[in-house]
């Protein structure tokens, strides 16, 4: 049997164009996952798909917009910040009054794909016979998987297809081949007797790829146990807008004025309202900020001019969560250890939302910070924190005596007791906490 140039190079075009179509398909599926899975966790806390929640229902929000003037680059401008959004459409400034609950202003976190992505997905989907919605909203007891399982059996098979195909094809060249050069070849061999025959003949680079094959998958296993847990980059939605720039930053608020247990507790502690109203009950806000601070009143129960006892709480939701067997105090950090609070929750002075988990990137970037590699909230992260963190430079001074005793009281120990074990620790030129004991697993673990 002979196959001619032009039989083989038309098979050829034909896988090719099959291969391109196959990577086209993938491609869109996984633009299609992805919108799904970032509206479950950016949007489906206030919105719906077909139903108005917190926020108006998202379905054909880009025709409705499209038709008042507002196009793709002003819906994602919104998406980034509701107020500059405001300025370039007279459509966009009313929706800010559509309830009394501001969007989270997700800035930067999402590209403009990421954005695209959400929005060709909310209008991809459909509304089932009994009309509930067929994309999760990620209300409770909606499904949490991500739609991926049939893409990949679909996408599966095809390759799979491929290859059987391809490896006909070869077969057929092969035995064609044989033919022309007065060969023999056995076409009764099954695709497994080829393949035993090929992996004796190079067993030594099968077995090496084996190898490399097995490492790989070990190594991404434990990377992959590794990341269990880190939520680096987490920023749940708030029940009140809170611009910490606003606060410490344009007007200088200490940290502890709101926190005030955080000197005192093992927890920084949630401010209370009437730590709110100390300030609020003569500011009242402009704009947007009214509604805000609304809430702010209907929880003392205030109405303007007097408290009324009717009182409608806040929920907040928590953002940093470490186990249950982990022990962490603010007191000791704070006080003893003279930790800023920028070394872990970054600089508030900047954050105009409510304080998210900061990648260690981000807290590696501020003037003073201790420069970590490790994701923040891991044990990694808390014990490179310890190996690093200088309790003092030198020998003690007098000068400091009673601005921190607890170390001082150790320097004087180590001082009088084993002057070869403080030179010891002193060789870098500081004592770290890790020195002290700060690896101790009770130290942090019940």
């Amino acid at each position: 049997m002979k196959i001619s140039s032009s039989q083989m190079f038309r098979n050829f075009n034909k896988w090719r164009l099959s291969a391109l179509t196959v990577l086209f398909l993938a491609g869109a599926f996984n633009s299609q996952a992805q919108g799904g899975d970032l509206f479950k966790a950016k949007c489906a806390t206030c919105h719906k798909i077909f139903d108005d929640m917190t926020g108006p229902k998202l379905y054909g929000v880009r025709g409705r917009w499209e038709a008042k003037g507002a196009g793709e680059d002003v819906i994602i401008q919104w998406v980034r910040d509701q107020d500059k959004a405001a300025t370039m459409n007279s459509y966009v400034e009313g929706r800010l009054k559509w309830s009394g609950t501001s969007m989270t202003k997700f800035g930067g976190q999402m590209t403009d794909e990421q954005i695209i992505s959400i929005l060709d997905w909310v209008d991809d989907q459909e509304i089932k016979v009994d009309g509930e919605e067929t994309g999760g909203s990620g209300s409770e007891g909606d499904s949490d998987e991500s739609g991926l399982g049939w893409i990949w059996y679909v996408v599966g098979g095809l390759f799979i297809v491929i290859i059987l195909s391809v490896g006909g094809v070869r077969r057929q060249l092969k035995s064609a081949d044989a033919e022309a050069s007065g060969g023999s070849f056995d076409a009764s061999m099954s695709y497994a007797d080829e393949f035993k025959q090929w992996a004796w003949v190079n067993r030594k680079y099968v077995g090496l790829g084996g190898l490399v094959i097995v490492v790989g998958l070990i190594v991404t296993l434990f990377l992959g146990l590794y990341s269990i847990g880190i939520m680096e980059g987490y920023q749940p939605s708030q029940p009140i807008e809170f611009p910490h720039s606003v606060h410490t930053g344009e007007n200088g608020i200490d940290c502890r004025y709101c926190h005030n247990s955080v000197t005192e507790s093992k927890t920084a502690g949630i401010p209370s309202v009437n730590v709110c109203m100390n300030c609020h009950k003569q500011i009242k806000g402009e704009g947007a900020q009214v509604a805000q601070i609304q809430k702010i009143y209907d929880a003392a129960g205030w109405d303007g001019k007097k408290y009324t006892n009717v009182t409608k709480p806040i929920i907040w939701n928590k953002v940093h969560v470490l186990p249950d067997h982990v022990y962490f105090n603010h007191k000791q950090h704070v006080v003893v250890g003279e930790v800023d609070c920028i070394q872990c929750h970054g600089d508030m002075t900047k954050m105009t939302e409510t304080a998210m988990v900061q990648p260690v990137s981000e807290l590696n970037k501020i003037e003073g910070n201790i420069p970590l590699t490790k994701a923040t909230l891991t044990m990694g992260w808390c014990i490179e924190c310890h190996q690093e963190k200088a309790i003092t430079d030198g020998p003690i001074n007098t000068k400091d005596q009673g601005k921190n005793g607890y170390y001082n009281e150790i320097h004087k120990r180590l001082m009088s007791g084993n002057k070869a074990l403080y030179s010891e620790y002193l060789e870098d030129d500081k004592v770290t906490v890790k020195e002290l004991g700060g690896w101790e697993c009770a130290k942090c673990h019940y």
